[in-house]
């Protein structure tokens, strides 16, 4: 049996908080649900057929959630993918246009209709398209990181 993803003793594949923590604040901040009121974080991890990544606020951020359409896309499982600096899901050349992308972002609470080219574990490249990246800011206003979703990609 595989175990099921955690970090920091924290169940974030199924955990109800941070599933609120994703919803919330893109509801709050993008001004549409993530996704239907029915679906909780057991779809949302297993089933979703779009992709939701989210990484904290380290100086050096890293993944800390992967939905399995996530995991499938950058191929990583999810043990790799959340001890994974999020600068590395770039190419070296594309880093500096992300960061200006993740300092709008920071900046102005989302940015819809992103193209950015991404690489995977393989070094297969692809492009995400029509991506949303919003802030990560609980109920009290306090900044947790970034999430990102898209539901079309293409390899490169």
């Amino acid at each position: 049996m595989v175990s099921e993803p955690k970090v920091s003793g924290v169940n974030l594949s199924i955990d109800h908080a941070f599933f609120k923590l994703l919803t919330e604040s893109f509801h709050r901040i993008v001004g549409v649900s993530l996704v239907n009121e029915e679906f909780g974080p057991d779809w949302l991890y297993h089933e979703a057929p779009f992709v939701v990544v989210a990484h904290n606020t380290d100086a050096d951020p890293r993944f800390i959630y992967a939905n399995k359409a996530g995991q499938n896309c950058f191929e990583y499982p999810w043990d790799e993918f959340v001890t994974l600096p999020s600068r590395l899901s770039a190419e070296l050349p594309n880093r500096a246009e992300r960061q200006r992308l993740l300092d709008a972002v920071t900046r102005n609470g989302f940015i819809s209709d992103y193209r950015g080219l991404r690489i995977a574990k393989s070094g297969r490249r692809f492009w995400i398209e029509d991506g949303i990246v919003w802030q990560l800011v609980d109920r009290d206003g306090i900044r947790c990181g970034q999430a990102a979703t898209f539901s079309r990609w293409k390899d490169a």
